[in-house]
């Protein structure tokens, strides 16, 4: 690793520090300069996680077309990478931002795409997978899917309790609790 990685990648603990500690401007500032310096050495993999670093503070400041420009270049690498985990947690993000952008259409292709990969790979976390489902589920909720919307909070409460994630296991079983009164 040379030293512009290593440096990028001081400044990308020194950035997820800075958003624990809610100063975004710090955050956004290392994020910036590490994709720079990642941009500078070569260094894809590290390039991809400050993009995505990056690309979350844009969505903590409320700039969701930025940060869908920065997560759907983390996407573009990630297809280059060969990396499929990597790829499914990227494809939700852009999901994320354009379920926030109220583009139900194209964040359900991205959930289905993240879905996809990682009930076909052996190595996913269960985390990830949950995490994974319940946006799904937040989503054919709202379109008023109430079936699949059930069957989803079924399985994201189930795979929050197997992660050991509480609070996730909690709000799946109010939400199929409301659902199941619809």
């Amino acid at each position: 690793m040379n030293g512009l990685t290593e440096q990028a990648l001081k400044l990308m603990s020194e950035a997820n520090r800075a958003r624990l500690e809610d100063r975004p401007e710090d955050a956004h500032r290392d994020y910036a300069t590490a994709v720079a310096l990642c941009r500078q050495s070569g260094a894809r993999r590290e390039l991809i996680q400050a993009l995505k670093g990056l690309g979350q503070i844009e969505r903590d400041m409320d700039r969701g077309d930025a940060a869908l420009r920065l997560y759907e270049e983390a996407v573009a690498l990630c297809r280059e990478e060969d990396d499929p985990l990597m790829l499914a947690h990227s494809v939700r993000h852009v999901g994320d931002i354009h379920r926030d952008a109220g583009r139900a259409e194209l964040a359900e292709a991205c959930y289905l795409e993240a879905l996809a990969i990682y009930r076909n790979n052996e190595h996913t976390d269960t985390l990830d997978l949950a995490n994974a489902v319940r946006p799904l589920a937040i989503l054919k909720d709202a379109a008023g899917e109430v079936a699949e919307a059930r069957r989803l909070w079924a399985e994201a409460r189930d795979l929050y309790a197997a992660a050991n994630v509480q609070q996730g296991a909690l709000e799946s079983s109010r939400r199929l609790k409301r659902l199941e009164a619809v």
